[in-house]
C-alpha cells in the first residue's frame, strides 16, 4: 500500500517537474519575426531590444513586451474641419506614411504614438490652413503636404517615429462655395469657347483672303503669260508672212487681188457705217484691167456699184443719210 502511494507520488513530481521544464523553455526562448522588435524588461526595468531570429530570456525574470511594426505604416485619418483666412470651414481628410525607427523611444516616450500622430496632424494642418484663403488652399497641396511633414517629423523624431509622407486626400469647400466655383468654372470656360471660336473664324477668314489674293495674283500672271504669248505668236505670224511676201516677190496683179478679196469683208456686218478705200486699191484695179485688155476704172466702177448695194460708198458713205457716192475713184 505505501509502496503504491509512494509511486503515485513521484509520478506527479515527475508530470509536475516536466511541466516546470516545458514552461521554462518556453518563456526562455522567443523568435520574433522579421521587420518586427520585441522590447525586453528585467524586473519592470528596460533591458534590451529583441532583433529578428531566436532570442533567450531568463523565465520569470525577463518579460516581452507586444511586438512592435518596423514597417512604414498608413494611417487615414477621419475629415477635419478646418478655418481658412477668409472664414470658411472645409472639411480635409489626411493620410500619413510613417514608420518606427527606435522601438524603446516608441515604447516608452509615448503612450500611444498614432493617437499622437493623428492629433498633431490635426493641429498642425489647422494652423497652416488657417493662414491660406480659400484658393489658395485648394491649389497648394503641395505646400500644405510640405509644411505638415516638416513639422510632424521634428516633434515625431523623439518618439522614435519617421515621418514620410503627409497627403491630403481631399479637400471639400461648403456645398454654396462649391456652387459658386461650378457656376465660375463655367463661365470661365464659356470664355475660352468662344474666344477660341472668334479666333478659328478670324483666321478661316485670312486664309480665305490669303487664297483669293494669291489666286487673283496667279490668275493675273497667267493671263499676262498668255497675253505675252499670244502676241509673240502673232508678231511671229506676221513676220513669217512679211518674209514670205518680200521672198515671193509679188507683183502688182497679185496685190490688186487679194485687195479685191479683202473689199467685200471690209463691207460685212450691219454696224459697219463707214470704210475707207486705200488710194492703192485704184492704181491695183488698173493694173488688173490692163492685164484684162481694157480700163481699170470701169472695173473699180463695178466695183463700187456693188459696195454701193451694201450701203456703203468708194471712200466714206453714211447710212441712213439719203447721199450718193462720188463716181471720181481716188488717185494715189
Amino acid at each position: 500500500m505505501n509502496e503504491s502511494i509512494g509511486g503515485v507520488v513521484v509520478a506527479v513530481l515527475l508530470v509536475v517537474v516536466l511541466v516546470f521544464v516545458i514552461t521554462v523553455l518556453v518563456r526562455s526562448v522567443r523568435i520574433v519575426p522579421q521587420a518586427r522588435a520585441g522590447v525586453v524588461e528585467r524586473l519592470g526595468k528596460y533591458q534590451r531590444t529583441l532583433q529578428p531570429g531566436l532570442s533567450l530570456l531568463i523565465p520569470f525574470v525577463d518579460r516581452l513586451l507586444p511586438m512592435i511594426d518596423l514597417r512604414e505604416q498608413v494611417v487615414s485619418f477621419p475629415p477635419q474641419p478646418v478655418i481658412t483666412e477668409d472664414n470658411l470651414v472645409v472639411s480635409i481628410d489626411t493620410v500619413v506614411y510613417f514608420q518606427v525607427t527606435d522601438p524603446r523611444a516608441a515604447t516608452y516616450e509615448i503612450a500611444n504614438y498614432i493617437q499622437a500622430v493623428e492629433q498633431l496632424t490635426t493641429t498642425t494642418l489647422r494652423n497652416v490652413v488657417g493662414g491660406l484663403n480659400l484658393e489658395e488652399a485648394l491649389t497648394s497641396r503641395d505646400q500644405i503636404n510640405g509644411q505638415l511633414r516638416g513639422v510632424l517629423d521634428e516633434a515625431t523624431g523623439r518618439w522614435g517615429i519617421r515621418v514620410s509622407r503627409v497627403e491630403l486626400k481631399a479637400i471639400e469647400p461648403p456645398l454654396s462655395i462649391q456652387d459658386s466655383m461650378e457656376k465660375q468654372m463655367r463661365a470661365e470656360r464659356d470664355r475660352r469657347a468662344a474666344i477660341l471660336t472668334a479666333e478659328g473664324t478670324k483666321q478661316s477668314q485670312i486664309l480665305t483672303a490669303e487664297g483669293q489674293r494669291q489666286a487673283a495674283i496667279l490668275q493675273a500672271e497667267g493671263e499676262a503669260k498668255a497675253a505675252i504669248l499670244r502676241a509673240d505668236g502673232e508678231s511671229q505670224a506676221i513676220q513669217k508672212v512679211f518674209d514670205a511676201i518680200h521672198k515671193g516677190d509679188a507683183d502688182p496683179k497679185l496685190l490688186a487681188y487679194q485687195y479685191l478679196q479683202t473689199l467685200p469683208k471690209l463691207a460685212e456686218g450691219s454696224s459697219n457705217k463707214l470704210w475707207i478705200i486705200p488710194s492703192e486699191v485704184s492704181e491695183a484695179l488698173k493694173g488688173i484691167g490692163g492685164a484684162m485688155g481694157g480700163d481699170g476704172s470701169s472695173l473699180f466702177g463695178a466695183t463700187r456699184a456693188n459696195g454701193s448695194g451694201n450701203g456703203t460708198s468708194s471712200h466714206a458713205t453714211s447710212s441712213g443719210a439719203g447721199s450718193s457716192a462720188p463716181t471720181t475713184p481716188p488717185q494715189a
